[in-house]
């Protein structure tokens, strides 16, 4: 690894102080098989350190732990819920460095937006700790006035997590979070590739006073033989996954045999549509901000720019020159803007979209092609210009720091093309005009938009997406609800 003596001592330090083996029942222990795998650290494509590699039995000790704590832990004031997260949120930022650091060396990204990211996930336990006493339910005299109609909401039960690698570790907290505040016990599944951030926070809920079983967390590159047997147990009655469609289908086939919930937070292919009347200063801001957040490996980052054609030029122009100045480099070092895509399989899909568009007739504003004179999975910021309709890296999403650019001419064409998706995550519009965004919002098929603004995601809002991109919403006030039964009770007095 490169860097100074004293920034290898503290990513040693770092990597040393977490655990590294499962957590079940409130022990940390080895897989059963003793069976392990290397975690790697994408900017050198070398090992950090070896995780358990949980299979079956483990999976199933899980469970046991997690529906032997359920009644307790349903049980906890929703107060004391409460008072937890809050210790929780305010020991990792506390430890925000530290955890900021072990992201970059799992993920890649720069440690100042790990930082960013460990913030953003502290903020969803600060958030439910709020919600969890904060659970209503309701009482009505009923309309023949012959009784009364009583609601309560209870707790969900034993709940499956599963949380993807992009973001390793606010994924798991927009999860965990609502499911501790209401009062449901956990299995938690991290991404293989990412899965240190998660087992430092099981460290951090268990010191915060965490009850053994409430929460578990299984390291494990056999998601399908661990996961399915938990999802037709009947002992499960919520999954809750981010990631990929085609899992996502898969994961919605195997929960129908006991009839779970489900939360579903899948696949993104957004619009980023620049109109004729927009500030280009903001919108080339903003273009930034949605694609290259997460060197564009988010399924909220633009997927498609669609600029108006009278803007086209001048857009291209100072989007290709803010991007060409980011800095590429490992996370660790200073100023580094780009660090690596996770792995090599995710470069080779960005370098054959990349491919596929120029051959088609895109033209290449900067970049185009994989740095291969490093170590690691680096691909530069690309913009490309002139990208035909029907190329797959524009259906496609990209999980790279690839802008394709494609031009229009009316705000009927511009929505035409940003519809014409399976995908529903996120929109991004950026106009001058009040009646021409409410338009917009009204018109494009997604489940969040960001009007004028690059990022839109926040503890306080409901995420989620519309058609292929999935079922429910996390965070916000209707975050909780995943995890809430209704229970009626008709009442006769």
């Amino acid at each position: 690894m490169t860097g100074t003596n004293d920034a290898l001592v503290s990513e040693k330090s770092v990597i040393e102080q977490v655990p590294k083996e499962l957590l079940i029942g409130g022990r940390w222990q080895l897989a059963a098989g003793g069976a392990s795998y290397e975690v790697e650290d994408p900017s050198v494509a070398e090992p950090l350190c070896t995780v358990p590699d949980a299979g079956p039995d483990d999976a199933q000790a899980a469970l046991r732990a997690a529906a032997d704590a359920q009644p307790g832990w349903a049980a906890v004031p929703p107060r004391e819920r409460g008072e937890l997260l809050r210790r929780c949120y305010e020991e990792i930022m506390r430890r925000q460095d530290e955890l900021a650091l072990l992201m970059t060396l799992e993920m890649g990204k720069p440690v100042a937006e790990s930082k960013g990211e460990i913030a953003y996930a502290a903020e969803f336990f600060r958030w439910f700790s709020e919600e969890a006493v904060r659970i209503d339910g309701g009482w009505q005299t009923a309309p023949d006035g012959n009784g009364r109609i009583w609601t309560m909401r209870q707790p969900v039960g034993p709940t499956l997590l599963i949380t993807p690698w992009n973001f390793p570790m606010a994924m798991g907290t927009r999860k965990i979070g609502p499911a501790v505040a209401a009062g449901c016990t956990m299995i938690v599944k991290p991404a293989h590739q990412t899965p240190l951030s998660m087992l430092a926070l099981g460290a951090i809920m268990q010191q915060a006073g965490l009850p053994d079983g409430v929460l578990n967390i299984l390291t494990t590159t056999h998601p399908g033989q661990v996961c399915e047997p938990l999802l037709r147990s009947g002992s499960i009655r919520k999954v809750s996954f981010t990631g990929s469609t085609a899992v996502g289908r898969k994961l919605l086939e195997q929960s129908a045999d006991q009839v779970l919930r489900t939360s579903m937070e899948l696949g993104g292919n957004a619009p980023f549509i620049v109109c004729e009347d927009a500030d280009l200063d903001k919108a080339v801001v903003g273009a930034v901000l949605a694609k290259m957040r997460n060197i564009g490996e988010a399924c909220t980052a633009a997927n498609r720019m669609y600029v108006h054609s009278s803007l086209a030029r001048p857009f291209t122009e100072r989007l290709a020159e803010k991007l060409s100045a980011m800095k590429i480099g490992r996370g660790t070092e200073p100023g580094v803007q780009v660090g690596p895509l996770i792995d090599a399989a995710g470069r080779k899909k960005v370098t054959s979209l990349v491919e596929e568009a120029l051959a088609a007739g895109a033209r290449t504003v900067i970049g185009g092609e994989p740095l291969n004179d490093r170590p690691g999975y680096f691909y530069p910021p690309t913009v490309l210009a002139e990208v035909p309709a029907d190329c797959r890296i524009l259906r496609e999403e990209i999980f790279g720091p690839v802008a394709p650019i494609v031009t229009f001419d009316a705000d009927d064409e511009a929505i035409r093309l940003a519809n014409d998706t399976e995908f529903g995550l996120v929109s991004y519009v950026f106009t001058e005009s009040l009646r021409r965004g409410v338009r917009y919002a009204e018109s494009l098929e997604t489940g969040m938009l960001g009007l004028n603004k690059g990022i839109v995601s926040t503890p306080a809002a409901p995420f989620g997406g519309v058609k292929h991109s999935g079922l429910g919403r996390e965070g916000g006030r209707v975050g909780i609800d995943e995890f809430l039964e209704t229970k009626y009770v008709a009442v006769d007095i």
